[in-house]
């Protein structure tokens, strides 16, 4: 609030200006309404110690008089200052006695002749009694000590002794709470809501809290003129000082730009056991529904709808089912905030929005050709379908460029890959590379056959496999025993054999070229290791 009346303050534009005023106006009146609720509701102030919070509370919303004291003070001659008279009198509407004292010894200390006049004005405002709530003096004592120093006031008042002086007469007038007196002090006042608490002051310091309705509609008929619509916060506040819980709650949702107070304001009063009788007619109770809709609008801020989260979680009976509908409008504009989202359902189970999220970051990356990410999201996701598309792309990119990408992703698949069969075969196959590229070939070898023989490798990736065989084939010792020779030979002749009945599984094959000469140095390749494992293992046995 001081930051946006500083920025109205010191921009150039008009505008500017006066969005920010506007929005400090609706600060203040928040403030305002939510200090008075504190007083009346909450702090459920007894008869004497009620006025002392309206009191304070009065003062907190009412700088003006503090301010132009300050210009008053800062002049060479204070009691000269053409608003010196209005800084006095506005402390003693608003019940500042010692400051009005302060103020008053000044005058006097420049008009001897006048002195007694002023000690006496001095001495009247220094024993106006304020109740102690701390204090051994009971309310009954504090009213008979409080009608004494009243009659006091009046009898100076009525023998005359300020005659000759009209603004101490005022004062006097004030003290004794004469209405026609504070009435023609309404630019002072400002407000009907200060009239009351200064005629609850000056007339009527033990006012009880059931009383307190009566004394604000005759304050707001007699100070407001009889043609003048009630304003938004003048209704709110009424209906506080009638302890109207309930309206004043209904006021502000109506009045105020925004769920933000009556939200806080309700959770407030619901803590302090001050809203269990009102329950709503669906099935929530009002403090719930309005942290509901105040959360649901956070959703639609770009950066507070993470915030909205916490209020939905204290909803015990809306808050989950409101969460997981907000939750999927919130736009995934990039991976990190994917990944907030994300965290937010699996914190509290949320598993059908997880997939859901996971399945939508997937199939983006997937369209952009980032197929490391979108293998990740479907693995996040425990979308086998998915999985088995995306390995199928990375095969066939594998297929085109003879290499993979996302080495890092693939190599530490671990139990993932057991997701789906084609990414159980993308990480075996990878695993198979790893060992060839170790040196490691008869483990090599074996892994190779193990996905062909299990039938983990999509026959459409046959040829591959059976091309990666070709090496080990070819090298000096033998590789491949008799039996697994013959399991080869067995794949490459199941593979030649379905050419001429090709399956919708097998449109990968199809699209590969395979000729006849590659086809012919496997059948090659593999009578000569076959015959070189029958000469090696016979060897072995005898």
């Amino acid at each position: 609030m001081t930051e946006l009346q500083q920025v109205g303050v010191t921009s150039t534009n008009a505008e500017v200006t006066k969005r920010h005023a506007d929005q400090a106006s609706v600060l203040l009146a928040i403030e305002l309404i939510w200090n008075l609720c504190e007083v009346l509701f909450i702090d459920s102030a007894p008869a004497g110690s009620l006025l002392l919070h309206l009191v304070d509370w009065l003062r907190l919303h009412k700088s003006d008089v503090d301010e132009k004291a300050r210009e008053v003070l800062q002049d060479e001659s204070p009691t000269e200052h053409r608003d010196y008279w209005e800084v006095v009198i506005g402390y003693v509407l608003q019940g500042s006695l010692v400051e009005a004292r302060q103020m008053l010894m000044k005058q006097a200390n420049l008009h001897p002749a006048a002195l007694k006049m002023y000690t006496l004005m001095d001495s009247l405002l220094s024993k106006m009694p304020f109740y102690n709530p701390g204090g051994t003096q009971t309310l009954m004592e504090f009213d008979v000590k409080w009608k004494n120093w009243h009659g006091e006031v009046d009898r100076s008042l009525q023998d005359g002794s300020f005659a000759r002086n009209k603004h101490l007469e005022l004062i006097c007038k004030i003290l004794v709470g004469d209405e026609d007196t504070l009435l023609e002090h309404k630019e002072l006042l400002g407000t009907w809501y200060h009239f009351l608490v200064t005629r609850l002051l000056y007339c009527h310091p033990t006012v009880k809290p059931t009383e307190l309705h009566f004394y604000a509609q005759s304050c707001m008929t007699m100070f407001l003129d009889s043609r003048s619509v009630l304003e938004p916060l003048d209704s709110i506040l009424l209906a506080a000082f009638e302890f109207d819980i309930h309206q004043v709650i209904k006021d502000c949702s109506i009045a105020l730009n925004n769920w933000w107070f009556v939200a806080h304001l309700t959770d407030l009063l619901d803590h302090c056991k001050l809203l269990q009788s009102h329950n709503l007619h669906f099935g929530s109770n009002l403090r719930e529904f309005l942290l509901s809709e105040y959360a649901s609008s956070l959703f639609s801020h770009h950066s507070l709808w993470q915030l909205a989260v916490d209020y939905f979680d204290n909803c015990p009976e809306l808050g989950r089912v409101s969460l997981e509908l907000q939750i999927e409008r919130v736009p995934l504009d990039t991976e990190r905030k994917a990944l907030k989202v994300l965290s937010i359902c699996e914190q509290r189970q949320m598993s059908e929005q997880v997939r859901s999220i996971c399945k939508i970051m997937a199939m983006r990356a997937l369209r952009n050709d980032r197929l490391g990410s979108a293998l990740s999201w479907s693995i996040r996701a425990k979308d086998a379908a998915l999985a088995t598309v995306i390995s199928e792309r990375f095969l066939q990119d594998y297929s085109a460029k003879g290499s993979f990408t996302d080495l890092d992703l693939i190599d530490n698949l671990g139990p993932a890959m057991l997701l789906s069969d084609r990414l159980t075969f993308l990480g075996k196959y990878r695993e198979f590379h790893k060992l060839y590229g170790e040196k490691r070939f008869r483990e090599a070898a074996k892994l190779l056959l193990c996905l062909m023989t299990a039938k983990i490798a999509p026959q459409s990736f046959w040829m591959t496999l059976l091309t990666d065989a070709l090496p080990l084939l070819e090298q000096k010792e033998v590789i491949f025993s008799v039996e697994q020779t013959h399991e080869l030979m067995f794949c490459l002749e199941e593979l030649t054999s379905s050419l001429n009945t090709p399956s919708p599984k097998d449109q990968l094959m199809q699209e590969e070229d395979i000729d006849n000469t590659k086809v012919e140095l496997l059948r090659l390749a593999l009578a000569r290791n076959l015959a070189m494992a029958i000469v090696s293992e016979g060897t072995m046995e005898s």
